[in-house]
């Protein structure tokens, strides 16, 4: 499958841009990741969005390890490779373990979740599936978070969700690791 718009080039993206999308690189140890170098084309919407984004993760309420849970939760009912791919070594790196990856990944039950974990995941699951909670599964959700956590996660899940669309149109392939 090839992409629908190329990755930009240096000369495209800016200097900036360019050098954000290689430092990303550097850290995920991938080449510049396509989600960057791609919808960096877009000049100020890109700066506009990576600030919304990055006030969800990685500088959100919720913890880092909750919030990688709940964007592999997101990945995998979308079935967006691009998210599962990137989200991987972030989500190891932010003390999601090997296996429960996989098991997130695989749809299938993680036993290691803590109660407030397993109701983010259910939440973000629902969430995706039906784009609303029902009051029970609101209720659930309200146990374990603040207002501002519950508000966060609706933004999470539906940027994530919203995400995946765009990356599984233009047909962005995951990065290929160095």
């Amino acid at each position: 499958m090839t992409a629908r718009i190329a990755p930009g080039t240096l000369r495209e993206l800016g200097p900036v841009r360019w050098g954000f999308a290689r430092a990303a690189g550097r850290v995920t140890g991938t080449e510049p990741p396509a989600i960057f170098t791609t919808l960096g084309r877009t000049k100020g919407l890109f700066t506009g969005w990576l600030h919304f984004a990055g006030r969800l993760m990685p500088f959100g309420s919720l913890q880092r390890r909750e919030s990688e849970l709940v964007i592999l939760t997101v990945a995998t009912e979308r079935g967006c490779d691009y998210e599962r791919e990137h989200h991987r070594l972030l989500g190891r790196r932010a003390g999601l373990t090997t296996a429960e990856i996989e098991a997130v990944l695989a749809n299938t039950v993680v036993d290691s979740l803590s109660p407030r974990e397993a109701v983010l995941r259910e939440s973000a699951q629902v969430l995706v599936r039906t784009q609303d909670l029902d009051d029970a599964q609101w209720e659930r959700l309200r146990s374990v978070t603040t207002e501002r956590e519950a508000i966060e996660l609706l933004l999470l899940v539906g940027h994530y969700d919203m995400l995946a669309t765009t990356l599984m149109t233009l047909r962005l392939e995951p990065d290929r690791h160095r």
